[in-house]
């Protein structure tokens, strides 16, 4: 550990690249607040410690393969390191002096110049800019070598040289959710500088450049070899950021490599053990981070992995991490050695032609015990391992947004986003062992995803089964089926427990038990309930009628995100019948109800119809023949549209010449029946029903 250093010393004669198996830029709004806060309010005659840098230098066989850093590095004498700890800080720092730079450039006072032209403070642009962003090899000047970034082919160096240092032709950019928060840092520095521009003059930025660049100091930490690198960095976080689950068990493993001696595995075999695991956390991020506006939890896919790894057992939170770092993966593993015997093998040996010389060694009896210690924990148990959790990645993604996966067919994609929206639960490690044991398009895969989105359906959404009923016997058929040699015979056992799962969902002569379900909505019935509308799971049920409805016409009317919104507005379902009617249309019709009818009317399922977005919300309190007719001014273009031009169910009801308390008897009993057909259960009587 040096003396504190500057950012100026720091990046002095250094190129810093961030490893390919680390997480990408991981800061949001709170850090970069932060950042920025620490900047001005720190009086610029004072220093502020910002933390420690943890580096290691890059071995020559790995920056040799660098071409566009070997003219510095060979010609210069910069050396190359790779950033242990504290790229989130050195990536902010990177991202703010280029919206400095910028906006120093875009000053009126210095339009129209070179950058050797244009001063902050005692430093001229281009002497800061090779300083920390970037230096072009001067005799042919097609080399662009950064002094900060990440390894070779990760989508965020791409994106923070194009998007976020400006470099020219880029090409096509891969978008994850790292290069949105890279995105996110360049727009909150950009707003926060300009503005700061406007209120203070161009004179203010060189007093945050110096405080920046002199009086922000690190302890600046060289690590020299592989041991320190992984125990190090297996302890430390960076500032509001928490190193994940996942982190630590990466760095955990690649420290297990490093104990095992020379006689157990070879410094050639831990190395290639090293990269695998390097390149395995590579492709996690990407997967975890494909979908930028919406990523993955880490310590999520950790969990299922886990459950499909490894037997199940009733842990609760952490504990899974617990499991696989202070049992599983902990150094004892390593350094206990088990005994081995050796005494029940046989030994035949070729018959060699050999003279007859009396030897001198001394002979085994028979009766004695041969043994070796081997480590409890193998090099090729972690090989395994990180072989798992890489092609597990890829379906952990393809669970959570199917139709963004090439690992799915059409057929596929539909059902598991049925999956989604009717509420997954506990279901998504099951899935993605099927994923991994079954082939894309293999029949058996699409009948196991539609048995489960029954069951869920069924057993949680209609006859309201406790959120962990049964979870415990699905996470260890998980790894029943992840560790089967006989996959269809696994799948049939999953498919025969889910159909008796739901037997307590039946009466004794197979028809649906609805007392479940009529015991929770009746409470929805209450003086302050709103009935079928209060029920949760309604979107869900009206979209899937809508689905319906849809393959006899052809094009969507509307699609999910749009039909589900805010739980306070639920603005995208009608009561056709309205909530507070007022007209005499409604007072004919509903003349003959009891005030006590005329609330469970209006609450029936029959009463409440899906809109898509084309219609007007405006409705709601119009007569019948009102909202189920557009309506058009003199020259016939339509100034509010109705039933008559949404959604496939609006049509329907568009169709009929009234709307009244038979109209709404007749179309929840139309429900129902499609309720029965889509889920497979049958309700017995018309009385029943109703």
């Amino acid at each position: 550990m040096k003396e504190l250093q500057s950012l100026e010393d720091v990046f002095n004669k250094k190129l810093f690249r961030i490893p390919d198996y680390q997480r990408g830029y991981a800061w949001g709004k709170k850090q970069l607040v932060e950042f920025w806060e620490d900047l001005l309010s720190l009086d610029e005659h004072r220093a502020h410690y910002t933390g420690v840098l943890s580096i290691k230098e890059v071995p020559a066989e790995i920056s040799d393969k660098w071409n566009d850093e070997q003219w510095l590095i060979k010609g210069r004498c910069y050396k190359p390191y790779f950033i242990v700890d504290g790229q989130q800080r050195l990536t902010t720092v990177s991202i703010f002096l280029q919206c400095l730079i910028e906006a120093v450039k875009s000053h009126p006072t210095n339009l129209g110049k070179t950058n050797k032209d244009i001063y902050l403070g005692s430093y001229c642009l281009s002497e800061i800019i090779e300083s920390y962003i970037v230096v072009t090899e001067p005799q042919h000047g097609i080399t662009n070598t950064y002094k900060f970034g990440y390894e070779a082919n990760n989508p965020s160096f791409e994106f923070l040289r194009y998007q976020i240092f400006n470099e020219p032709s880029s090409g096509t950019l891969t978008e994850t959710f790292y290069t949105l928060n890279l995105e996110n840092a360049k727009v909150f520095f950009k707003d926060n500088v300009d503005e700061y521009l406007q209120s203070n003059g161009i004179e203010a930025l060189t007093v945050i450049y110096e405080k920046l660049t002199q009086k922000f100091l690190f302890n600046l930490y060289e690590i020299d070899d592989n041991f320190d690198v992984f125990v190090a960095f297996e302890t430390m976080n960076n500032r509001g950021k928490k190193l994940s689950d996942l982190e630590l068990l990466k760095n955990r493993l690649i420290y297990l490599t490093t104990l095992y001696t020379p006689d157990e595995v070879a410094d050639d075999i831990k190395e290639t053990i090293r990269k695998k695991i390097n390149d395995t956390w590579g492709e996690i991020y990407n997967q975890l981070g494909r979908n930028k506006k919406s990523p993955l939890n880490d310590d999520d896919f950790l969990r299922a992995h886990w459950i499909m790894y490894f037997k199940y057992s009733r842990m609760k939170g952490n504990d899974y991490i617990r499991f696989l770092l202070d049992d599983y993966f902990s150094p004892k593993s390593v350094f206990e050695k088990l005994e081995v015997s050796t005494k029940k093998i046989k030994d035949v040996e070729e018959l060699i032609d050999e003279p007859d010389i009396e030897e001198d060694d001394e002979q085994l009896d028979e009766t004695d015990v041969i043994t070796t210690k081997t480590a409890k924990l193998s090099i090729k148990d972690i090989s395994d391992y990180v072989d798992s959790l890489k092609s597990a990645a890829k379906y952990w993604y393809s669970a959570f947004f199917p139709s963004d996966s090439a690992e799915l067919t059409t057929e596929e994609q539909v059902i598991m986003d049925k999956i989604n929206r009717v509420k997954i639960g506990y279901f998504r490690p099951l899935i993605m062992a099927l994923f991994l044991k079954t082939e894309k398009g293999d029949s058996k895969r699409l009948l196991l995803l539609e048995e489960i989105e029954r069951f869920i359906f069924v057993g949680f959404r209609l006859c309201r089964a406790q959120s962990n009923y049964r979870s415990s016997s699905y996470y260890r058929f998980t790894r029943t089926l992840y560790t089967s040699e006989n996959v269809t015979e696994t799948l049939a056992k999953i498919s025969d427990e889910l159909t008796q799962d739901l037997s307590w969902t039946l009466e004794e002569d197979g028809t649906f038990k609805t007392s479940h379900f009529e015991i929770f909505i009746n409470k929805k019935f209450g003086p302050k309930g709103d009935g079928f509308y209060g029920w949760g799971d309604l979107h869900y049920f009206l979209f899937e009628y809508e689905e319906y409805l849809k393959k006899s016409r052809g094009v969507a009317k509307f699609d999910w995100k749009n039909f589900v919104v805010h739980e306070k507005d639920k603005i995208s379902i009608e009561h056709i019948y309205p909530q507070t009617p007022t007209s005499e249309y409604w007072e004919t019709r509903f003349s003959d109800c009891s005030s006590e009818q005329v609330r469970y009317l209006k609450g029936s399922l029959g009463n409440l119809l899906p809109l898509s977005l084309s219609v007007n919300i405006k409705l709601q309190n119009d007569d019948f023949p009102d909202k189920k007719n557009s309506k058009k001014d003199d020259a016939g273009k339509v100034v509010r549209n109705g039933y008559d031009n949404g959604s496939y169910s609006e049509l329907e009801v568009a169709d009929l010449g009234e709307w009244t308390p038979e109209n709404i008897k007749e179309r929840g009993l139309t429900l129902l029946d499609f309720m029965e057909t889509r889920w497979k259960i049958d309700m017995g009587s018309e009385s029943k029903k109703l």
